[in-house]
């Protein structure tokens, strides 16, 4: 029996890379042999005496007994998780590259892209954690568009993705639009299509995304979001990206991205979206893997 503390601050992109680290832990532990709660940090005081013990008596977590890992991502989550630690014991692990300084924690799971250090307690991951999706049925000849929105690495192009989303309009797939909450106003009715299906985030409701990538038979997202385009490679559908323009010539996001399509995981030529899917792909599954990495270095595995 492995004993898990999660933190959580209230951000779902944060938590659902900690959620499917636990998943991991399930899988290759046996749900029965995982105990875990969820420690509350979105509204802890941390500086205030006593407030770390009430949210840990709020989670029920003294009374799971001693944690084997105390996991979190997002940096509200770090002073807590680092706390708890030195006075309850366990491992930290923390998601996503640190504000406070790597050697901190026991294990650091960061994107490649983040370009880690080479310390001993850094594991390497492939863009952010993702759940595993929805046992659903593919839906043949449907097809989703992710767009994203402008950012520090990507410039938006309006006439660019109109251009390129028409000739994904020219297949025979049924196409469904959806923005994001960095997509700029007026986009998602700009770049629709006749036939197309539209999807404000707003009116998406909880786990629609996932159904979506679980059902469909491609699925095309702008390159400026590499968290979508990992959430997609969690699917089993065929993955391609939109050009973007880059504003600079080191941009890291680019780079991951076109390692994707480098090693024919995801794809850039439109044609491909006339094309039958054939063959489906295998689930990235990387939460699997990292969560086999953590118990092998705690040579938990057998426990």
């Amino acid at each position: 029996m492995i004993t898990v503390w999660r933190f959580v601050d209230g951000n779902k992109a944060h938590e659902k890379q900690s959620a499917a680290l636990l998943v991991g832990l399930r899988e290759r532990m046996g749900v029965v042999r995982v105990q875990s709660c969820d420690v509350d940090c979105s509204q802890l005081r941390f500086w205030l005496p006593g407030s770390l013990q009430m949210a840990l008596d709020a989670a029920g977590a003294i009374a799971l007994g001693q944690p084997d890992f105390l996991i979190g991502a997002g940096h509200r989550c770090h002073l807590p998780l680092l706390a708890a630690r030195k006075r309850f014991g366990g491992r930290s692990v923390v998601l996503m590259r640190p504000s406070l300084p790597i050697r901190w924690f026991d294990f650091a799971l960061i994107p490649e892209h983040d370009r880690p250090p080479a310390l001993p307690n850094v594991l390497t991951t492939r863009g952010a954690l993702t759940l595993p999706l929805p046992q659903e049925p593919t839906r043949a000849g449907t097809g989703l568009i992710l767009l994203g929105g402008p950012s520090r690495h990507f410039a938006w192009d309006s006439v660019t993705l109109e251009r390129d989303i028409g000739q994904l309009a020219a297949s025979s797939l049924q196409w469904t639009l959806a923005d994001s909450r960095r997509t700029p106003e007026f986009a998602l009715q700009q770049l629709a299509r006749p036939g197309f299906t539209l999807a404000p985030w707003r009116e998406c409701s909880d786990g629609w995304l996932e159904q979506q990538l679980a059902s469909v038979e491609q699925v095309w997202v702008t390159r400026d979001s590499i968290s979508m385009v990992f959430e997609a490679l969690q699917s089993r559908a065929h993955v391609g990206v939109l050009a973007l323009p880059s504003r600079n010539r080191e941009n890291k996001v680019r780079a991951a991205v076109q390692r994707l399509i480098d090693e024919g995981l995801v794809s850039e030529q439109l044609v491909d979206a006339k094309r039958s899917p054939g063959v489906q792909r295998e689930p990235l599954n990387q939460y699997q893997r990292l969560a086999a990495a953590l118990l092998r270095r705690c040579n938990l595995e057998c426990a």
